[in-house]
């Protein structure tokens, strides 16, 4: 099969491209307005950028009326939030924020999702949740326009909170217990429970 990109429908596009890069971490988003009111809401298209400085990114779709989303429109007003991984445990409450609430209305009460206060920035973080990045904003990066365009956002970590509950015996973090989910097509996701290990070529060989 051969897929013209230059010639697919948008939502098409989307489509095949959410269906195929696989599996996605999710970043769950907490922001707070400069009311005081607080936003939390999923993003799949994310990752980490670069230690040096500590960067990570998401990237935020327009609604469909080619509006930004509240998580962006938080942001652009107060310059920080809070990446929270999310783990196969709180993969339901993570899903429940995917809803269109009002602006101004917190997903944290629409959904009773406990909050932390953070260290760094104003907007709360997940309580629960196995690993929070707290983030000041670097730049916010439009791409194309209207409906299915979207805001990538690039955040500098200022600090990060680690549940001493997923950290093994070497005070590092193991997978088994940080147990995070991925973002499959469609309403499919995976956790991280099974794995497998390969050596890079480049690192020397234990013994």
């Amino acid at each position: 099969m051969f897929l013209d990109f230059t010639k697919l429908d948008p939502r098409e596009a989307y489509g095949w491209m959410a269906d195929s890069i696989t599996p996605r971490p999710i970043a769950w988003v907490s922001t707070i307005s400069p009311e005081g009111r607080t936003n939390l809401a999923p993003f799949s298209f994310f990752n980490g950028i670069t230690g040096n400085p500590p960067t990570l990114m998401f990237s935020a779709v327009n609604l469909r009326d080619g509006t930004k989303k509240d998580t962006v429109r938080n942001i652009e007003a107060t310059g920080q939030f809070v990446v929270n991984l999310v783990s196969h445990a709180l993969a339901e409450k993570m899903n429940a924020c995917a809803a269109l609430l009002p602006y101004g209305e917190s997903e944290f009460d629409a959904f009773g999702i406990a909050q932390a206060v953070s260290e760094r920035v104003k907007p709360p973080r997940v309580a629960e949740a196995p690993v929070s990045f707290e983030c000041t904003l670097h730049t916010i990066l439009p791409i194309g326009e209207g409906a299915g365009a979207a805001n990538v956002v690039f955040g500098r970590i200022v600090a990060a909170h680690v549940t001493d509950g997923v950290l093994g015996v070497d005070g590092e973090i193991d997978p088994a217990l940080l147990d995070t989910v991925g973002r499959l097509g469609g309403d499919n996701y995976a956790t991280t429970r099974d794995r497998f290990d390969l050596r890079r070529p480049d690192r020397p060989v234990k013994f």
